[in-house]
């Protein structure tokens, strides 16, 4: 410091006499000097300026939350605002509900994690609660077509009112008529009726049988058939009775057994039983009859044959004229039964008509009901048909039961209903089937809701994705939606393209809004594959990633933050927690200025930081617990990264951080893999191969598939560049390769094209790379250095790198400009930044990056518009037309070898012509 002063002194004193001396001393010092500055010389002011211009400031490396701005803990944050972050979307959601015509569907586009399920719910809740309630729905047997039973509506609450009082119905009934044909003016009607009809048969029977005496002629009935003949009176047994004697034993025979042990039994074909039983009575046998026919002879029976035709006749008219007074028998008993049973089931049927009568669909159904018992009384009270009868785990027939598909709480509002699994059967209901004995059966009872059922009236949430997966579950959503119908079909048909006899449900009119719930990427592909998609969902909903980071969102957010603690019942959250929490966010969002609405993540940092505040016996969650949060889950998530460092250690991967080097860059990339993301340097080198091609670059990632396509991309535009900066100055006569090294793996993105740029000048002008840089960015073709993602994680991943290889404090990194507002790096590496012990910088053109990567000034022109010889480009240039120099001196050389050649082959060939010349003289001579 003090050889400045001396010279400064030397200046202002320069008139004066200086002793011989001290003239030695001072050139001797003057010397020294000089050499002193030629070992160092000093920097060029370009790169004093660029540096300073481009360093970044401690203070710009990560925003933190203002402590005193956030409540004092989550107990006192302020109300929840649903919609926080998401009004677009939920303007597009209130569009869609606000409408009511046929396709205003929503679909909610956004990334998974966001929380769009919870936050249309929540909305959706709100706005149903003011909805009136929808109907209730029921299937019931159809009296009159039973395989397709019938769909009502009855409003909120009466469908479980009407289930009830038909069961109800069903037990009393069921009583009522035992009681009423176990009674004995029953079996009075009963008998009276019977005796009617015998004495009727019995005056028919001795009628004819008083005719038949004319000719000698007797009725029977043959025992093996019970069929009435005419016969000679020598071939009946001796101790047959008369014909009247056979039906009145008859009758009194069927009456004893229909009152064997005290069973009800509701009298049916009285006719045929008498008819049996007078055959039982009758002791004649074939046996005697054949007898009685060989001891009178042949002859008597042919003699006979004329009158016992005329009489078999008269028999057969007698036989047509009972069968229809047994039918008129059977129709009296039949309207006895059907008088009974409407006097008894009258009453029971009033009421529960008075309870629906302003539904005219449920009156007209009890109305079949009541026909149908009536009808069917006698297989109702014997008992003795599976349709009449009750099965194990109901109460009543299938065939009089209320199958209750949708019920609702009277003044409930609208459901809101989210189907998990929405496969065809869930979506739209089903039939169920049941195997007794090898028969596969179904009925009114088996009909099962779908969501669309409970949903119908209100809002139906699905998983987009989920409904994609199982088969035919779109297509039946799509044609329920579109029809408004909900129609219950087979989806065995479907799949197996077969015929079988199954129940066809009527089909239920449908009026529900349906939000599907996806990302974005799906949206897209079901407008490409589905033509019929925009016309179903005409209404997007979107979803944002992020929101704007301002106090009065960070608030929003700490009530987001105390909601889930509530509802998780999570320990409260201080001040220093909700800050350290907000600043993870705003590093998930990657952006100072924004804060990401990922509620997964959230609701995972809010539980975790629950437990180390547990496990510690603390009773709130500081910033301390936070931390420890992150850290876990930074650690669950390294294994791959522990891998690399281990490799790095052991100097298997190849990075230098200090030094220099030739066409060759540390470049900052970011390895994806899972739920796995860490930055790491990657070393980039590039080989030139002078006077062979016109300015070609070999993309050696790309040619063996490892590259991308954004990647070839931003290959071609530095190319393009290369070519626009130089081939105007000279000819590109030279080819190249880049590659990066040690990489195995697919490598995508236009983040390595400053890098592939500088890797490739520093070797066309053969200077070295400062190796304790890295460097990242995008570039178009104007040489502009572009944005860049991963910018946090790549940072930190050089940091690490150079912090295992020792910090030297020259080692930085150099970063696009335009990502400087979405640094949030840790806290470490802005200490390490504010010691100066580590640096970053940020460029805006090529020419920033390789003046601090090379040290030397870039494109600086003299006054001749061309490059100046010190500068980066320059060399380049000089290089070029050294190599164009030395290929033109090499063919100069070439040619001049030729013509030597040439001469001296010419020279040789004149020797030899003057010897054969003096030949010839010779000879001649």
């Amino acid at each position: 410091m003090t050889q400045p002063v001396a010279n400064a002194d030397i200046t202002t004193t320069s008139t004066t006499t200086i002793p011989n001396a001290a003239k030695t001393d001072l050139s001797t010092h003057q010397s020294k000097v000089i050499k002193n500055s030629q070992k160092n010389p000093l920097p060029d002011p370009i790169l004093t300026e660029v540096n300073r211009r481009c360093r970044i400031a401690a203070e710009q490396l990560k925003r933190y939350s203002d402590v005193s701005q956030l409540p004092a803990d989550t107990r006192t944050a302020p109300d929840l605002n649903i919609g926080f972050g998401q009004q677009r979307a939920l303007k597009a959601l209130q569009t869609a509900l606000d409408i009511h015509a046929s396709g205003y569907h929503v679909f909610a586009a956004g990334e998974n994690g966001l929380g769009k399920r919870t936050v249309i719910s929540r909305l959706l809740q709100r706005i149903a609660v003011e909805q009136p309630t929808p109907d209730d729905w029921v299937y019931v047997h159809n009296f009159t077509d039973p395989r397709t039973p019938m769909a009502l509506h009855l409003p909120a609450g009466q469908s479980i009112l009407l289930q009830q009082q038909v069961n109800n119905l069903w037990q009393q009934a069921k009583k009522r008529l035992n009681q009423r044909f176990r009674s004995d003016h029953y079996q009075s009607k009963i008998e009276a009726i019977k005796n009617a009809t015998h004495q009727q048969e019995t005056h028919a029977y001795d009628a004819l049988n008083a005719e038949g005496k004319q000719y000698d002629l007797a009725l029977t009935f043959r025992p093996f058939d019970n069929k009435a003949v005419f016969v000679h009176p020598s071939q009946l047994p001796t101790e047959d009775t008369s014909v009247s004697d056979s039906i009145s034993d008859a009758a009194n025979s069927n009456t004893a057994d229909n009152n064997d042990d005290g069973e009800v039994k509701v009298a049916t074909s009285h006719l045929n039983n008498n008819n049996k039983s007078t055959s039982a009575k009758t002791k004649t046998t074939s046996k005697d009859i054949e007898n009685k026919h060989d001891d009178n002879g042949y002859e008597a029976e042919l003699s006979n044959f004329a009158q016992k035709n005329h009489m078999q006749k008269r028999l057969n008219q007698l036989t047509i004229a009972l069968e229809q007074l047994e039918d008129e028998a059977n129709d009296a008993i039949e309207e006895l039964h059907h008088n009974i049973a409407k006097r008894a089931l009258q009453p029971l049927f009033t009421p529960i008509r008075e309870l629906f009568t302003e539904n005219q669909s449920v009156l007209d159904y009890l109305e079949a009901m009541f026909a149908d018992m009536v009808t069917h009384v006698e297989r109702i009270v014997n008992g003795d048909d599976e349709e009449f009868i009750a099965a194990v785990l109901a109460t009543t027939p299938s065939r009089y039961a209320v199958n209750v598909m949708v019920s609702h709480k009277p003044d409930s509002g609208a459901p809101v209903i989210f189907e998990d699994l929405p496969t065809h059967l869930n979506l739209l209901g089903h039939v169920e089937q049941i195997t007794q004995l090898g028969t596969v059966t179904t009925d009114v009872s088996m009909i099962r809701a779908g969501a669309l059922h409970r949903a119908n009236g209100g809002y139906l949430l699905l998983e987009a994705s989920h409904v994609l997966e199982h088969p035919y579950a779109w297509q039946g959503l799509k044609r329920a939606l579109q029809s408004r119908k909900i129609k219950l079909s087979s989806l065995e048909q479907m799949l197996t393209l077969t015929g079988s006899l199954s129940l066809s449900p009527a089909p239920v009119d449908l009026n529900v809004k349906v939000i599907l719930l996806g990302e974005a990427d799906l949206y897209y592909e079901l407008l490409e594959l589905e033509p019929e998609f925009d016309a179903v969902f005409k209404v997007r909903a979107d979803f944002h990633d992020d929101v704007i980071r301002t106090n009065e969102h960070e608030l929003a957010l700490v009530a987001k933050m105390a909601d889930i603690i509530d509802f998780a019942k999570l320990y409260p959250f201080d001040n220093s927690a909700q800050a350290a929490l907000l600043e993870h966010l705003s590093l998930q969002a990657e952006d100072q200025d924004r804060l990401s609405l990922h509620s997964d993540l959230l609701i995972k940092l809010l539980h975790e930081s629950n437990r180390h505040a547990r496990l510690e016996n603390q009773r709130i969650v500081d910033v301390h617990h936070v931390t420890q949060a992150i850290a876990d889950m930074d650690e669950r998530s390294g294994y791959l990264r522990d891998l690399y460092w281990e490799e790095l250690k052991n100097g298997q991967q190849l990075i230098n951080t200090q030094g220099q080097a030739v066409g060759q860059v540390n470049a900052l990339t970011v390895v994806s893999y899972a739920d796995s993301e860490f930055g790491m340097p990657a070393r980039l080198t590039a080989v030139i191969q002078p006077n062979i091609g016109a300015g070609d670059i070999l993309d050696i990632e790309r040619d063996v598939d490892l590259g991308g396509s954004l990647h070839a991309k931003g290959m071609l535009i530095m190319t393009s560049y290369l070519r626009a900066l130089f081939s105007q100055h000279h000819a590109l006569n030279f080819s190249a390769s880049l590659a990066f090294e040690q990489s195995y793996a697919h490598i995508d993105g236009d983040s390595a094209t400053v890098s592939e740029a500088c890797a490739l000048l520093s070797a066309l002008a053969n200077i070295p790379i400062n190796q304790a840089y890295a460097i990242t960015g995008s570039m178009n073709q104007l040489g502009e250095v572009q944005a860049v993602g991963g910018i946090n994680a790549k940072i930190a991943g050089f940091f690490d790198a150079c912090r295992e290889q020792a910090l030297t404090g020259q080692q930085g990194v150099v970063i696009p400009m335009a990502n400087v507002k979405q640094l949030m790096l840790r806290d470490d590496i802005i200490e390490a930044v504010k010691s100066g012990s580590f640096h970053i910088y940020g460029v805006n053109t090529l020419s920033e990056a390789l003046t601090l990567m090379t040290g030397l000034p870039i494109d600086t022109l003299n006054k001749k518009k061309r490059y100046r010889k010190e500068t980066l480009f320059g060399k380049v240039l000089q290089r070029l037309m050294l190599w164009d120099n030395n290929q033109d001196t090499g063919d100069t050389q070439l040619e001049e070898v030729t013509d030597k050649k040439s001469k001296k082959n010419k020279k040789r060939k004149n020797v030899k012509k003057k010897r054969n010349v003096s030949n010839n003289k010779m000879i001649l001579s």
